[in-house]
């Protein structure tokens, strides 16, 4: 057993759940010298840049999550002008990108996982993507954790569906399969110029929570998929590049088009590094 073998058999055994829970409770702490020490060592651990934050101060936050969620200087990242053009939703690096097959999403060489589970095992719903674009986006622990919305789009729907909480590097993607779809996430459904557009948001090990700006969090501990229709809630309408979620301890955004809906761009591929509002593609209906 190699040590990437090793590492993926550990996260079989580890209390998922437990674990992130205790973790999260650390990072709401608001004692001023454990947050503090906290957010210290890990900025030197991630070597995380401070000066592209608004707020600068790592001492200021009120408590780690807090500083992990921060915001960013808006001028740091513009948003890609043009009616067609698609924004990135979040910093990171592209996991993979391409062509919806067959109803399944590539994740890495030897694994790929079906549209229908990754959607929460609604049928209809992964019809409307068949055939069409998938784009997969990791942020790594030192990037800005808000992922923002990719073109206008009005609210359709949201899935809960709760699952397990596998990290999702590139040694698991490598070596678990069918991580996307296993792992605990939020299905967001907008409509768009494009059509149907999906922005998931997968939870993994040690993410205290995953938000929404429409209802805060939206990781309720149950056992059951859940949905609810905002045609029917509420009416929630998006600008290109406004904030939609973040997550608090990071994790992987996936964006999913329809058939012949858009074009990837052609400097994208595995492992390119990502700036949320910067080109992603073109709306090619």
């Amino acid at each position: 057993m190699n040590k990437d073998q090793l590492f993926a058999f550990l996260q079989h055994i580890t209390p998922q759940k437990t674990l992130s829970r205790l973790v999260g409770r650390v990072a709401e702490c608001t004692n001023t010298p454990v947050k503090n020490v906290f957010i210290e060592q890990f900025i030197k651990k991630y070597n995380v840049d401070m000066s592209e934050a608004i707020n600068e101060d790592p001492n200021s936050y009120r408590n780690f999550n807090e500083f992990f969620t921060r915001a960013i200087k808006p001028e740091l990242r513009p948003i890609v002008e043009g009616e067609k053009a698609i924004a990135c939703p979040a910093d990171g690096a592209i996991s993979q990108l391409g062509n919806i097959e067959y109803g399944t999403i590539y994740q890495a060489k030897g694994h790929s996982y079906s549209l229908t589970e990754l959607l929460g095992g609604d049928a209809e719903l992964s019809n409307q993507f068949l055939g069409g674009k998938f784009a997969t986006v990791y942020l790594s622990p030192r990037d800005y954790h808000r992922v923002h919305m990719p073109l206008d789009g009005k609210l359709v729907k949201t899935i809960h569906v709760p699952g397990k909480l596998f990290s999702v590097n590139k040694v698991t993607a490598e070596q678990i399969p069918n991580v996307f779809a296993r792992n605990e996430r939020t299905v967001c459904i907008f409509d768009t110029s494009a059509g149907p557009m999906a922005v998931i948001l997968v939870g993994a090990m040690i993410v205290a929570s995953i938000e929404t700006v429409w209802t805060g969090q939206v990781t309720p501990f149950s056992k059951n998929v859940q949905t609810w229709d905002y045609e029917k809630l509420a009416n929630v309408e998006l600008k290109k590049g406004d904030e939609m979620g973040r997550f608090k301890l990071g994790s992987t955004a996936i964006v999913l088009f329809g058939k012949d809906a858009v074009a990837w761009s052609e400097s994208l591929s595995a492992e390119t590094p990502t700036k949320m509002g910067m080109e992603f593609g073109q709306v090619a209906v």
